[in-house]
């Protein structure tokens, strides 16, 4: 059976305007008691229904809207799905906004909240909370929104996941694949391991039961085959056991411990197994969370997790689309997916802002000859000789000249070679090569759009677009404050669910500081 519509109180009762006078802080409750009837309308709440089966029995599930805003509270608050069923009773505020003034019970239990959010994510409807949040600026706040300034950047998200080496990552799998029979069978974990014949699993420190000196290599490789023989011990042990839920469970663990041998053993010259030189591609880095990744921000901040990107309206100052990736994937990666986002919305995308780590990206290849693209260029540097910014490119003709008239023809993405006999007897050759082969100078595939990009910085109306983009910066910082360093789920698409209704958080801040809001139908 689907919900009905969820149809609390427009105007505020005498009790909820003695609570509203008393908030001081976190004014966004107050905002959303004033503005859920909104946010959460009824073609939006048809759309939540959706996420049930249309039943003729069975009792109605709790209202899919109300779940959906206590959801962007628990993200405001920062609190877990049992303090945010715990602050629907003790906490005035969530009452308030949850039309539950007074409720002895709360309106929802953990169980619900859990599935709500299942479903939510299943049905990509957070997605949609984010577009509701610009569907409502365009309704109230009068912002047109056909022609789309965009600004994109990242930050750093560490994983929730425990980050081990590739002997730990080992026996964590084994002993989680262990543990999984020894429940199921209702004994110890050291017991089962021991009738495994992985007896070295049995303790709590894998290293401390291996006991070697970690500075001498033939110890290492020792223990490192002492673990793989394990592995080999208990994919038996487990074949040999009953099917069932409990044999499949171990089997999923006993596959994140063959997926790390893969990426991480391989053999010496002696056949011996050893740890490899260098990091696999795509290397897994814990056994709990699958799609953490190594990565890095920049040449100093290492990451261990993921990448939260997100796109900035730079005249609302809304946030329009988001974006996880793993923390080894370029920037470049997540813009098919924000371009998905957008596509959704109205406006026409017309300015792109960006740092060069999206120059890569589908959206700047790609582009349609109307969309304008804002980005610090590369610099050019070529010592004390000339620069490639010396050289002249006609595109018109296709040609390329040097600072000493010599034309050559060029084409993107290759590299232009000037006669050496020119260059031999060039005036300037002191100051441009000293190769015996004339000067070489690279044409990027993109070269007309770093031109133009350099041409930009050097006007004072170029350097003051290329500052527009601080703007999500701050939004980024601001996100950061809300959600944290580390991310509050495993997976990216739980991640994503959470960086989503962030979003939104932010949003609702936006519009909340924004005059002439109507507080009522």
């Amino acid at each position: 059976m689907r919900p009905a519509i969820w149809q609390p109180p427009l105007f505020l009762s005498p009790a909820e305007q003695l609570i509203v006078r008393r908030v001081r802080r976190a004014k966004l409750f107050v905002f959303l008691r004033q503005q859920r009837h909104r946010i959460l309308d009824e073609p939006f709440q048809a759309e939540l229904a959706t996420m049930y089966a249309d039943l003729a029995k069975g009792q109605p599930p709790i209202s899919p809207a109300l779940l959906a805003l206590a959801t962007v509270l628990q993200a405001y608050m920062g609190v877990s799905d049992d303090e945010a069923v715990e602050a629907c009773v003790m906490d005035r505020r969530w009452q308030l906004v949850l039309d539950c003034l007074e409720c002895a019970d709360a309106p929802f239990s953990k169980g619900t909240l859990v599935a709500f959010r299942e479903r939510f994510i299943a049905a990509d409807l957070d997605r949609r909370l984010i577009e509701r949040t610009v569907e409502v600026a365009a309704q109230t706040k009068g912002f047109g929104h056909q022609q789309l300034r965009l600004a994109l950047d990242s930050s750093p998200l560490w994983g929730a996941g425990r980050v081990e080496d590739t002997l730990n990552l080992l026996g964590h799998a084994v002993r989680k694949a262990v543990g999984m029979i020894a429940r199921h069978q209702g004994r110890e974990v050291a017991a089962v391991a021991r009738e495994a014949g992985a007896g070295v699993l049995g303790t709590s420190s894998l290293k401390a039961a291996l006991d070697v000196d970690w500075d001498d290599p033939a110890s290492r490789t020792w223990a490192l085959g002492q673990v793989l023989a394990a592995l080999a011990e208990v994919e038996v042990y487990v074949a040999d056991q009953p099917a069932g839920a409990a044999q499949a469970r171990a089997e999923a663990a006993l596959a994140v411990a063959s997926q790390v041998a893969a990426q991480d053993v391989a053999p010496d010259e002696t056949g011996q197994p050893q740890l490899r030189q260098g990091v696999a591609r795509d290397r897994r880095i814990s056994v709990e969370d699958s799609e953490m990744r190594h990565g890095r921000k920049s040449a100093s901040l290492l990451v261990d997790g993921y990448k939260r990107h997100l796109g900035r309206d730079l005249d609302s100052g809304l946030v329009r689309v988001v974006g996880l990736t793993g923390a080894n994937a370029p920037e470049a990666g997540v813009t098919p997916a924000l371009a998905a986002d957008l596509a959704q919305q109205p406006g026409h995308l017309v300015e792109l802002h960006i740092d060069r780590a999206y120059l890569a990206s589908h959206l700047v290849k790609e582009r349609p000859a109307d969309l304008t693209i804002y980005c610090k260029a590369w610099p050019v540097r070529n010592g004390a000789r000339f620069a490639k910014s010396a050289f002249t490119l006609d595109w018109e003709s296709g040609h390329l000249q040097c600072p000493a008239g010599v034309r050559v023809p060029f084409a993107p993405g290759t590299t232009v070679h000037f006669p050496a006999r020119c260059c031999g007897s060039c005036l300037y050759r002191e100051r441009c090569t000293s190769s015996m082969h004339g000067r070489s100078v690279h044409i990027h595939p993109d070269e007309g759009l770093l031109e133009e990009l350099r041409e930009r910085q050097h006007t004072t109306a170029g350097r003051a677009a290329l500052r527009e983009r601080v703007g999500v910066e701050h939004a980024l910082a601001r996100i950061g404050q809300w959600q944290g360093d580390r991310a509050r789920y495993r997976g990216l698409r739980k991640n994503l669910f959470d960086l989503r209704r962030m979003a939104v958080v932010s949003n609702l801040h936006d519009l909340m500081r924004l005059p002439d809001v109507p507080l009522a139908a």
